[in-house]
């Protein structure tokens, strides 16, 4: 693949994550929305952003399978289809049962995207962070628009199910994008001639590998929360309206697009493991400036801060086990998996508090996963294998 191939298949990547970005913030954007109307309470609010974490999960097994079968493209073709789909779905308001099943197979699709655009920005860069980031920074573009559209078109008295129909639309054009994508399902590293690699278990037998995995565990975790809980905590403090706290998440957005931007371009200067170790503890320092006041100012500058440290984390764990996982979708989707993992049992274990103790106490519960996250950093800053 030339260099012109390889920037139009890396502009079609950029441009499906930044509308998956969108689809991921726009469920947590129209959440307080959704329990009010559905009459739900914030257990089974909880479940919901745990079975779309759990088809997260199913999508690091599932799609790399499929994939086996029927090809990369093909396989990326049929299971994207499942976020539209399953978002039209959510706008009848079906039974809690069928909305489980809903949610379980938007979050195939957005997983599937995810492995895809992940796996094809690091098997076609050299698992190098700046063209990572540049993904994720487009996927915080998406993210910081869906819940400032929603909240302008809220203003203007459009109802939020008009709010998921425009996404709905975003999302079927990136879908057509993924239909007319030029792609070779031969992995540049399987490709004749190409330079042996390691065998692609090799990553099973790494601590290295889980040490990465164990702080996007963790990291998924805290930024599932941040995106199906946070308008509501922000709401539910009372210090605030609810345009100006949908907003706000919006700016954590905006920020974390300009922290892994930095990020991106610190990455060809400063180690890999260093960036994760700064991140993960400024990421720390915000999240308890947030947590322990009601100022509005503080907390704004504390949510800015936050999105600011969080931004590099994911790209830059991804490419700090680039070497390990080069060249294989199982290594790509075991990583992601069990980032998933993190991203079904936090959500749900908020749900759960936020019911017995309130939505404050229960957002309160996330130092845990931070700590660790600061913790798994600094071993993996130690270790001198990876770099």
């Amino acid at each position: 693949m030339n260099t012109k191939q390889r920037n139009l298949l890396f502009s079609r990547c950029f441009y499906t994550f930044f509308i998956s970005g969108m689809a991921v913030l726009i469920i947590g954007a129209i959440l307080p929305y959704l329990i009010k109307e559905a009459n739900m309470n914030y257990s089974v609010a909880g479940g919901l952003l745990s079975a779309f974490a759990i088809g997260n999960l199913l999508a690091s097994f599932f799609s790399p399978f499929l994939a086996s079968k029927i090809g990369r493209k093909k396989t990326i073709i049929t299971l994207s289809a499942l976020v539209p789909i399953g978002l039209t779905i959510v706008t009848f308001l079906p039974p809690t049962s069928i909305l489980y099943i809903t949610f379980l197979f938007i979050g195939i699709g957005r997983g599937s995207i995810s492995n895809f655009n992940n796996a094809v920005i690091n098997d076609y860069s050299d698992g190098k962070p700046l063209a990572l980031n540049l993904l994720h920074t487009f996927f915080a573009l998406g993210a910081f628009l869906a819940p400032f559209m929603t909240s302008t078109m809220i203003g203007w008295n459009f109802t939020w199910k008009q709010v998921l129909y425009v996404v709905i639309f975003l999302c079927w054009t990136s879908f057509i994008t993924y239909f007319t994508m030029t792609l070779e399902d031969q992995k540049p590293s399987q490709k004749k001639g190409a330079p042996s690699q390691a065998p692609a278990s090799k990553f099973l037998k790494s601590f290295d590998f889980y040490c990465i995995g164990l702080i996007l565990f963790f990291y998924i975790g805290v930024e599932n929360c941040i995106n199906g809980w946070f308008v509501t905590y922000l709401q539910n403090i009372g210090v605030m309206s609810e345009a100006f706290a949908t907003n706000l998440v919006s700016i954590t957005w905006l920020v974390i697009m300009i922290g892994r931007l930095t990020t991106g371009y610190l990455s060809t200067k400063v180690s890999k493991k260093l960036l994760v170790l700064v991140n993960c503890i400024g990421s720390a320092l915000a999240f308890f400036l947030l947590i322990s006041t009601t100022n509005i100012v503080w907390i704004t500058i504390a949510i800015v801060a936050f999105g600011f440290f969080l931004a590099g984390i994911y790209p830059t764990s991804i490419a700090n086990a680039g070497s390990l996982i080069k060249g294989s979708a199982s290594g790509m989707a075991l990583l992601l998996a069990i980032a998933a993992i993190g991203g079904i049992i936090t959500p749900q274990i908020v749900g759960w508090i936020a019911d017995s103790l309130g939505i404050v106490q229960a957002i309160s519960f996330l130092a845990v996963s931070v700590i660790l996250m600061v913790l798994f950093s600094i071993i993996n800053y130690k270790r001198k294998v990876i770099e």
